[in-house]
């Protein structure tokens, strides 16, 4: 297995917290806040229903269940072993069906199954990862031509490393200390250039909002912190 664009202390940290990854009331909390948001606004592109759809970085499979609970066929792929266990399990407890998950990387199994997929989405992984743009190529490879392809990611600026970090790690306590790196993170034109180099367009973007008096969640325009990339890979 090709592990090689993997970062061991990020398995680690997710691996830690992976028996509380279907705990709404846990560190993931957010993640089930807002994965109807992210839900609503991929099937804005299409619906899901009867299409082969890939989830990398799945971790715990709270994107993939999800998916697969409006009728996708969802692979969902992680190098985080605990957390894929959680994801099997909890699949069969709820018994969600066609939904699987495999511990493999996106570049291996891109060199394995290119252009097996109708959807391909990868959200909140590309900031956790030593290269993301290998990661972009490898999504590129793996979905059809004119198939689409979603990124979620957190953009690098003085105002994403007051809410991501010092708010939402230090203040609200919203994501454990140390979940991200602001080094790691990803302004939206860096993205883009990956997304063209690996023959993607990008076709729109969304931004992810939080009111901590209100504690709701919402999508706009504005992408200066938590951001969501709509591509699709030229036919």
């Amino acid at each position: 297995m090709n592990a090689t664009n993997v970062d061991p202390a990020e398995l680690a940290k997710f691996s830690e917290l992976a028996h509380r990854w279907w705990d709404v009331n846990s560190e993931f909390r957010p993640l089930h806040q807002i994965n109807p948001l992210r839900l609503g606004w991929i099937e804005t592109f299409g619906k899901l229903h009867g299409l082969q759809v890939l989830d990398v970085g799945c971790g715990g499979g709270i994107l993939s269940d999800a998916m697969a609970r409006v009728g996708a066929h969802v692979t969902g792929i992680d190098l985080a072993t605990k957390s894929l266990k959680v994801a099997q399990l909890h699949a069969l407890e709820t018994q969600t069906p066609n939904v699987s998950y495999r511990e493999v990387s996106a570049e291996d199994l891109a060199a394995e199954q290119p252009g097996r997929f109708d959807v391909v989405t990868c959200m909140e992984m590309l900031e956790h990862v030593p290269d993301p743009a290998s990661v972009v190529k490898a999504c590129a490879s793996l979905v059809k031509p004119g198939g689409r392809v979603f990124f979620s990611t957190l953009n690098r600026n003085p105002k994403s490393f007051l809410f991501a970090i010092l708010g939402a790690e230090y203040i609200l306590n919203l994501l454990p200390k140390g979940t991200h790196e602001y080094a790691k993170f990803i302004r939206p034109s860096e993205l883009a250039a990956y997304c063209r180099d690996a023959g993607l367009q990008t076709s729109a973007s969304r931004g992810l909002q939080y009111n901590p008096l209100t504690q709701r969640y919402w999508l706009d325009a504005n992408t200066s912190v938590n951001y969501m990339l709509a591509t699709q890979r030229e036919a």
